[in-house]
């Protein structure tokens, strides 16, 4: 094995999860691509599949396993907040207002860095408190994109319509005025990943007062630049 490691069981699993890469594979294709005995090969999947590395589709065959992807989302999630204070820093002083970036967890939305007015009146949310995707303009934005089914669901109950979601996806951002929280107004826009997958959204957010009735004229320009440049740093390092 040219890139051993010095670790057999663990260059044999590494080789198991390589030949997956390009795709669903039986035991005998396992073999073939790896070069593995056949006991090995399949004693090998079937651990990875225990710990869920490896799963099999509907025809019994070896797939990747979602916790690739799970362990994948967290080293973005890293990256994302590695990033995240200096540009929520340049966005609170840019808008003079609180700033925010949040992740969805479920049927939450969780405020993973912050970035605080310094004085005067401001809307305080502390990191790590979870929100409702119900309404607020960043559960707009980390519902647009999904996926039909999951939409219409998060649609019941909801402060907002599919009609404004759709505004939201043709504009790249979203206003709330006092949705979430009387006397609040808020701008997001959308964090994507290197695969273009919504995976944040960033928050300017303070009193109908000073934000207006029309809180996007004022910020949407600011917090798209803030989203961008967070994308641009997951997709450098994706």
């Amino acid at each position: 094995m040219d890139n051993s490691s010095g670790v057999g069981v663990l260059d044999k699993a590494a080789l198991v999860l390589s030949a997956l890469e390009s795709g669903p594979a039986t035991l005998a294709g396992l073999v073939a691509a790896t070069g593995l005995a056949r006991p090995t090969a399949h004693r090998l999947a079937v651990a990875l599949e225990h710990h869920r590395m490896v799963a099999r589709d509907m025809q019994g065959r070896f797939i990747l396993g979602p916790r690739l992807s799970e362990l994948s989302a967290a080293a973005g999630e890293d990256r994302l907040l590695a990033t995240a204070g200096p540009v929520l820093t340049h966005l609170r002083d840019v808008t003079g207002e609180s700033a925010q970036l949040y992740r969805r967890q479920g049927d939450m939305r969780i405020c993973v860095a912050a970035a605080e007015r310094l004085s005067g009146l401001r809307d305080t949310v502390p990191v790590g408190s979870t929100l409702t995707m119900k309404a607020g303009s960043s559960a707009q934005i980390l519902m647009a994109w999904e996926e039909p089914e999951r939409l219409h669901r998060g649609l019941q109950g909801a402060r907002f319509t599919a009609t404004a979601l759709s505004g939201v996806r043709r504009r790249g951002w979203a206003q709330s005025i006092g949705e979430r929280e009387p006397g609040v107004a808020s701008v997001s826009a959308p964090v994507r990943g290197p695969s273009n997958r919504v995976v944040a959204a960033v928050s300017v957010s303070g009193p109908i007062e000073r934000l207006t009735r029309h809180p996007g004229r004022m910020h949407a320009q600011a917090v798209i630049d803030a989203a961008g440049r967070l994308s641009e740093a997951l997709r450098r390092n994706g």
